[in-house]
């Protein structure tokens, strides 16, 4: 799954935004499975990659509410 940068969040739909943070959130919980059960050091750049997605969704989305 492609990870997203601020001028992707910044054309999307508050309800695009919504339904792509469910979709990190679920990927970030796969991601921590998998490295809970042992899985590969190159997963941290992928984990790493979900954790700012969901910050920058978060950020965007909390701007908006003012």
């Amino acid at each position: 799954m492609s990870h997203l940068k601020s001028r992707d969040i910044d054309n999307m739909s508050q309800e695009a935004r919504e339904n792509r943070l469910i979709e990190l959130r679920e990927e970030l919980l796969q991601l921590r499975a998998q490295q809970a059960l042992g899985g590969s050091a190159s997963n941290q750049g992928a984990y790493k990659a979900t954790r700012r997605s969901i910050a920058r969704l978060l950020t965007k989305m909390n701007g908006n509410k003012e």
